[in-house]
């Protein structure tokens, strides 16, 4: 049983997993002191002051709605999603093109299909000439 359970837990995707959220987490928090620390201040220091909907709230029938609390969620989850498209996804692409127009270095043997210098007069691999 512990054989299992150790061949469970060393399998690549749960160790990747693990890898991942533990890297999410990290980047969850640079992200949110990001928009806190940064961008909100920002924001502030364009409309005058930090714009706060907490105590917006209606009554129906004695129960208390209070839908200020979603508006404020509903502006900081913007402001991540932007952050995010401008500090990360925006730079990625960029950097990925840039990688996609560079020539290649290696090309594939046409005996073994294995990559190889484009230099090279023999595969190193199966021996055939190129």
């Amino acid at each position: 049983m512990f054989k299992e359970f150790k061949q469970f837990v060393f399998r690549g995707n749960t160790v990747d997993l693990a890898v991942g959220i533990v890297v999410g987490t990290a980047f969850r928090d640079i992200v949110t002191a990001l928009v806190k620390d940064i961008l909100t201040p920002v924001i502030a220091a364009v409309v005058g002051e930090v714009p706060d909907f907490a105590n917006l709230s209606f009554v129906i029938n004695k129960s208390r709605f209070m839908y200020g609390d979603f508006i404020n969620s509903g502006i900081t989850f913007l402001l991540i999603f932007l952050a995010l498209f401008f500090f990360v996804v925006r730079p990625m692409n960029v950097l990925v093109e840039h990688t996609k127009k560079t020539a290649p270095l290696t090309k594939k043997c046409t005996e073994c299909l294995s990559e190889i210098p484009l230099e090279a007069k023999r595969c190193s691999f199966c021996g055939q000439k190129q």
